[in-house]
């Protein structure tokens, strides 16, 4: 008889656990609300769905590569390898956070995102002919947990990924978790059949197998890479990708110095270039090829969340372990006579971590944050709670006195001491100075007046410039005082990203650059996560993340530009309507008509 209701027991638990958790199917999904595109969508809106395939364009890259593999631990990967792999879903540029099928067909989930079943599209194939199928997707996932960077592996702790159909692939996560199993959606299928007899923590010296719209049919190590349309992708045809991937070739032609890139552009050794330097786009885009029409310039506001540059102290280091040495350090950093006298006020100063979205924090903290914050004060700035974050500001003459009596008042308060003009340590009469880490190709005019607003504070501030192959090194290994980082626009506060930027438990990722291990943050982070598509709950948890790392001073804020400037040959098209979060490079096209205006030598 106990045996009878035991086993009416369990049953009955059972029972109660598969009404519990409601089974869906979708085609689509997003982070927050709903995809903007219907199951029938043809194509996306900002795309030419008649774009003509055909024609050749050459870009530029600055240093070197040496390797094919995007997702080795060591070397520099070309240009443009993380693009070489489909996923099972892929993102739309004009809403955020949104997933379409790529190489998925369907898929059957828990509501609660504890699992996901998704069916492959059976026309799927890599490069060579051979079908994508479901062991490919395990393979990968395992090959990313056992030889992957060491934040994936801390991501998904004991979720399972397995076939259990030719095409049909199961997800179950360690803990349910819609912005972890979108994650996951977005992974690229590498193929078993070439992976199982190399390291994905290995560099590459030839290209690998792919599944892309392109593959690499052509480079020499170090100086250039090409592209080469697949002419038989079996995707090409899909919504995700109709009007999309029109040029028959890529190429990336490699810099060692940005100069020297640009002078090769105006002379028409590439097609295309970005600017991000205000000086360059007032004084040197000019001469016959501008005259005549040949190359175009163009500037378009953008008004999405901002890409934000940023100085890097790493707390790890004594010398920046102390906040009111970092706030000091920052009241030197002089923007308004940067940006009017070397950027020709082109420049917004970055004041957050969600810069241009509504997760920004701009006033007082509000009744929501406050019950967040709230428990956590003793561990808080006293600021986060009292005043309004804004970045120092100057007059704009060169001799910021008022900031730098305040950082004086700082580092004395702090215990580094003025010694005959130098900045010492009260107890020890070691000297305040650190190395501030720059990539060599990078434009670098503000850092002589940076070095020179610390001078006199008594501070020495010494500058060495390597190229991006030492700065990926030193990143990994945090082998720097101060490096500058540019963070990634966030429309929204992704708990993932976050997560691997700022939480205790990645301290040694190269993302983590401050090195910062906080249980305020750990907490916040840990809510957004819990809260990934509840756009109430995620404001006053986005804002008041933004309050705790500035008013912490882990980075200097330095600049964003909100608006994008490009110059090409004209010989390209694109679309009317532009995409609000990219550039829609890949919805261009190659105009013949255009290309026969130019020089011969240019078209």
């Amino acid at each position: 008889m106990i045996v009878v209701r035991a086993g009416l027991l369990l049953l009955a638990l059972c029972s109660f656990a598969l009404q519990a958790q409601t089974i869906k199917e979708d085609y689509a999904f997003a982070v927050i609300g709903e995809p903007k595109y219907a199951f029938n969508f043809s194509h996306y809106d900002y795309v030419n769905p008649a774009a003509p395939k055909g024609g050749a364009i050459t870009l530029s890259a600055l240093g070197t590569f040496d390797n094919f593999n995007r997702f080795a631990l060591r070397g520099n990967a070309a240009e443009r390898t993380e693009a070489l792999y489909d996923a099972l879903f892929t993102t739309s540029d004009d809403e955020p956070g949104s997933y379409y099928p790529l190489i998925a067909d369907r898929v059957r989930y828990a509501d609660d995102f504890s699992w996901a079943e998704i069916t492959i599209n059976p026309r799927a194939r890599f490069h060579d002919g051979s079908p994508i199928t479901a062991e490919d997707v395990a393979f990968t996932f395992h090959k990313f947990m056992t030889e992957g960077v060491p934040q994936f592996r801390l991501v998904y702790k004991g979720t399972q990924i397995k076939a259990i159909a030719p095409l049909t692939v199961r997800i179950e996560l360690a803990k349910p978790g819609k912005e972890d199993m979108l994650s996951l959606f977005t992974l690229p299928v590498m193929p078993e059949k070439f992976w199982r007899n190399h390291k994905l923590s290995d560099p590459l010296s030839t290209p690998p197998l792919a599944s892309g719209p392109y593959k690499i049919t052509s480079w020499r190590m170090g100086q250039y890479v090409v592209y080469s349309r697949v002419k038989d992708y079996w995707a090409a045809d899909l919504p995700v990708n109709r009007g999309r991937w029109n040029f028959d070739s890529i190429r990336y032609d490699y810099y060692l110095d940005d100069n020297v890139a640009f002078e090769a552009f105006k002379a028409g050794a590439f097609d295309f270039r970005t600017e991000t330097s205000a000086k360059n786009w007032a004084t040197r885009y000019i001469g016959k090829n501008f005259t005549n029409g040949y190359i175009v310039k163009e500037e378009e506001k953008n008004d999405s969340a901002q890409d934000t540059r940023w100085l890097t102290f790493n707390i790890q280091r004594p010398v920046f372990s102390d906040r009111k040495v970092r706030e000091a350090i920052g009241l030197a950093f002089d923007f308004e006579w940067m940006n009017k006298a070397l950027f020709y006020g082109a420049y917004s100063r970055a004041n957050s971590y969600f810069q241009n979205t509504e997760y920004a924090a701009r006033g007082y903290p509000d009744a929501d944050e406050l019950v967040l914050l709230g428990p956590m004060k003793k561990d808080l700035p006293p600021e986060v709670f009292t005043s309004i974050y804004e970045p120092p500001k100057s007059n704009g003459n060169g001799f910021d006195r008022d900031n730098l009596l305040k950082a004086d008042k700082l580092l004395t308060e702090a215990g580094w001491v003025l010694k005959d003009k130098q900045r010492v340590n009260a107890k020890t009469g070691e000297p305040l100075q650190f190395e501030l880490l720059l990539p060599s190709t990078g434009n670098n005019q503000w850092v002589l007046p940076f070095q020179h607003n610390l001078q006199r504070l008594g501070v020495t501030m010494n500058i060495r410039q390597v190229d991006l192959s030492q700065i990926t090194n030193r990143m990994r290994s945090r082998d720097y005082d101060m490096i500058p980082r540019l963070w990634r626009a966030m429309a929204w506060p992704s708990g993932s990203d976050l997560q691997i930027s700022w939480a205790s438990s990645y301290i040694n990722s190269t993302y983590n650059g401050p090195g910062v291990s906080s249980p305020v943050i750990d907490n916040l982070i840990e809510q957004m996560i819990h809260w990934q598509g509840n756009k109430q709950k995620l404001l006053p948890l986005g804002r008041a993340l933004d309050r705790v790392l500035t008013w912490n001073f882990y980075q200097i804020p330095m600049w964003f530009m909100a608006s994008d400037r490009m110059a090409y040959w004209d010989k390209f098209s694109h679309p009317v309507v532009r995409p609000l979060y990219s550039l829609g490079f890949d919805n261009w096209w190659y105009d013949v008509n255009k290309a026969a205006k130019l020089p011969e030598a240019r078209r």
